[in-house]
């Protein structure tokens, strides 16, 4: 039963996060930088949705993965999906840095997250940058649960029930603040449309 020793590119391409993480486990050094390119990125964002704070989403997601590489060769197939069991440990150490952050001083957000560069001129820029510095404003404001269900539902695209998985919460619970952390938000960002370039736009 002897395997290549590593992948080639097009299998990388079409192996699911579970495969690459058993061939990384086997010491295929080539398997590790597919997931990590393909799983860092989003969580990343993920994470600096929840915190406000791009480096410290950095931080994060790092001592996530180095969770998944140390748990990897015991990964049991079925059990979880590797998406969510990593989303499910960023969630856990976000909520942790966040709890620390309430025990000792804390400086204002100093950086709103960064805006791809493109076509539209400077005046989009700004108000694209506005728009995002609202929305991460108005996702602070929320409760911590209200604000992972918001995150993970309307900007990650995970279905309600992997929500459930990631927060260890019932689906119905899920549904509940998803729709709270929605109704949070509109009332929070309302009377902002114009401000932030949306005008009559839904």
């Amino acid at each position: 039963m002897d395997m290549p020793r590593d992948m080639q590119a097009e299998d990388v391409d079409s192996a699911t996060d579970e495969a690459l993480l058993a061939r990384y486990a086997a010491g295929d050094p080539a398997a590790a930088r597919a997931l990590t390119l393909r799983l860092v990125p989003r969580a990343q964002g993920y994470a600096a949705r929840l915190l406000g704070d791009g480096a410290e989403a950095e931080d994060i997601v790092q001592e996530a993965m180095l969770r998944l590489w140390r748990a990897a060769p015991g990964w049991r197939s079925g059990e979880a999906q590797v998406a969510t069991w990593l989303y499910r440990v960023v969630t856990n150490l976000c909520t942790d840095r966040i709890r620390a952050r309430r025990r000792r001083p804390t400086a204002a957000l100093d950086e709103a997250p960064e805006v791809a560069d493109g076509a539209g001129g400077a005046e989009a820029g700004l108000i694209e940058a506005d728009r995002m510095a609202a929305l991460q404003a108005a996702l602070d404001a929320l409760p911590e649960r209200q604000r992972q269900a918001v995150v993970l539902r309307h900007i990650e695209g995970f279905g309600n029930p992997e929500i459930a998985e990631v927060m260890d919460i019932g689906v119905e619970a899920v549904e509940s603040l998803t729709a709270r952390g929605k109704r949070a938000l509109a009332a929070i960002l309302a009377g902002r449309r114009g401000e932030l370039g949306y005008d009559d736009a839904e």
